[in-house]
């Protein structure tokens, strides 16, 4: 590990294993413009927004030069300012110009530097073609004519999510990001996990829009319209809405939700409490028998995908449990289709989720009833606060409200379900025999939780023991069931979201650096402390439910799916 100091524009900067020259001039406070340079992705060095210059004159990539004791660097000159707003002129020359209507519009980063550096006017002609938008994907939308070539889609999608839907095509000025033959996206192997637009820095990749049919739906009278929100979303608005991001937003949720026109409004921890429920029987009956160990989660709709098409012979491992979405909308849509029938309307049910990929996951035809989606709309949370702003709400100020029943309690254990190990933790609080505090304070330091990309630890259990393991992030996914294949490793449980971090770093949440994203996975923790319920089973819904609806053996109808060997995206 380097250490020593380096002087940037005079001043005296200490460094001590820093990755770049870049992150010890960000100590400083200077911002040196970048686009794809991302803290959490290798280092790329194309976009030379970066560039520095030493003593004697030259010019180097800050990104990807490394500090050395006693360097003295510049970083504003008037060489180095003519520069950056030339690279910006030549971006310009061959990018769409449509901003005021680009579904990233206010967040781009290149309108955000051509605004910084005044540039008015571009002096080279306009070579961006005609928009040919690819919208095939349930989750994603691309434009290649937003484009930069910055790369960073490219380096998430195969170095962090293996998944190598996307790569560099072609050469020169004909260089692209393009699919295998250049197929449609969503004809390709992509997952739907929405981490290329996370990281998107124009609006070549962002989330698919669903906002106008919401808005036609609740506008309608004859629509009764039901909501569920994932538990990660509460700490997803923060930044974008005047609250911290460790900051449990929830009761603000409710109350602009109901000011935008829903009917009813409901909390997916509640059936995150159920999935407990079902994926710990089911665990600890393939726990005594032993036929197909470790057990996977299924929450998770991009790693569905993710397994069935690249590891389908892990699927038999995969437990049958719907996702916590798809249990709560099958459980509306039974309680309200009648309720909403009686008064000649039509029930519409929306889901407010972290995950472009949930989108994808409402339309499979797995969760189809009667040529009827159990999920109409998915909303990502990037939606919902445009739904909240374009409705002139000032979110900060809204005095928080609660859920509707009958649906609205939901213990701890379904809140952190938004963080990696969350869902682990929750099932272990459901199996251990023991419910007090100072048994869940335990829990939590066994080593479940933390933003670490995979997690591995083992805790005591009846006669022996139990080997978890935690995958965030589908490379490293795909690393353990490698292990497990070859031997190498043994689990009986194995967590995995396919979003570095989990559902809170989700690709329908805004975009965050990795501060923030710890500052949110604190405030489901917040938040689930805060809960007078804790375990799942102690959620009084939970007995309701199981002596009505899911009585009689209907629970496994109801809340649990077979998937075919291959998924269609």
């Amino acid at each position: 590990m380097a250490k020593g100091t380096v002087y940037i524009d005079g001043n005296p900067v200490a460094f001590d294993g820093e990755r770049n020259l870049l992150t010890v001039i960000r100590k400083l406070g200077v911002d040196l413009p970048t686009f794809c340079y991302d803290e959490a992705l290798s280092i790329h060095g194309a976009c030379r927004m970066c560039m520095v210059e030493d003593e004697r004159g030259g010019l180097m990539a800050s990104c990807s030069e490394p500090p050395r004791d006693g360097m003295n660097i510049k970083t504003n000159t008037a060489r180095l300012r003519k520069y950056r707003k030339t690279i910006l002129e030549l971006l310009l020359a061959n990018h769409c110009r449509d901003c005021t209507t680009c579904e990233n519009s206010g967040k781009c980063r290149l309108q955000e530097l051509v605004k910084r550096f005044g540039i008015s006017e571009v002096r080279f002609p306009n070579f961006a073609q005609e928009p040919k938008p690819d919208n095939s994907s349930c989750s994603v939308a691309k434009d290649q004519n937003k484009c930069i070539l910055c790369g960073n889609c490219v380096r998430m999608c195969n170095d962090i999510q293996s998944v190598g839907a996307i790569a560099f095509a072609h050469r020169g000025s004909k260089m692209s990001i393009s699919t295998a033959f250049n197929v449609p996206l969503g004809e390709s192997n992509c997952v739907g996990c929405g981490q290329c637009a996370a990281v998107c820095p124009t609006g070549a990749i962002v989330v698919k829009n669903d906002i106008s049919k919401v808005w036609q739906a609740i506008y309608d009278p004859k629509v009764y319209v039901t909501v569920q929100v994932a538990p990660a979303v509460r700490v997803g608005l923060g930044a974008d809405l005047g609250l911290k991001d460790d900051v449990n937003g929830i009761g603000q949720i409710f109350a602009s939700l109901r000011r935008l026109g829903f009917d009813k409004i409901f909390d997916t921890s509640t059936s995150a409490d159920l999935t407990i429920m079902e994926e710990s029987a089911e665990f600890v009956e393939r726990y005594a028998t032993k036929p197909t160990m470790p057990l996977f989660t299924s929450c998770c709709p991009a790693w569905i995908h993710f397994v069935e098409t690249k590891y389908p012979e892990m699927m038999p491992n995969v437990s049958s449990c719907k996702s916590p979405m798809q249990m709560f909308s099958k459980l509306l849509k039974d309680k309200y289709n009648p309720i909403a029938a009686a008064e000649g309307k039509k029930h519409v049910h929306i889901a407010v989720m972290p995950c472009t990929a949930k989108k994808f996951e409402a339309a499979r035809g797995e969760f189809v009833t009667e040529g009827v989606p159990d999920v109409d709309y998915v909303l990502t949370t990037q939606e919902l606060i445009r739904m909240i702003r374009e409705a002139g709400l000032d979110f900060s100020k809204i005095t928080p409200e609660g859920p509707d029943m009958p649906f609205g309690e939901y213990s701890g254990g379904g809140v952190i379900f938004g963080n990696t190990g969350g869902v682990t933790e929750a099932v272990l609080r459901r199996v251990t025999a023991n419910k007090k505090p100072t048994t869940y304070n335990q829990i939590a330091v066994t080593g479940v939780r933390g933003m670490e990309g995979v997690k591995e630890f083992a805790i005591p259990f009846g006669e022996g023991e139990l080997k978890i393991a935690v995958a965030s992030g589908l490379a490293n996914a795909g690393q353990l069931i490698e292990k497990i294949k070859a031997g190498e490793a043994k689990y009986d449980f194995v967590e995995v979201m396919a979003c570095p971090g989990g559902c809170a770093c989700g690709g329908g949440q805004p975009p965050a650096s990795r501060e923030q994203k710890e500052a949110r996975e604190k405030g489901l923790y917040n938040a689930d402390a805060m809960c007078s319920i804790r375990s799942p089973e102690l959620n009084p819904i939970m007995d309701q439910l199981y002596g009505t609806v899911l009585k009689d053996g209907k629970s496994h109808d109801l809340l649990h799916v077979h998937y075919p060997a291959h998924g269609k995206h």
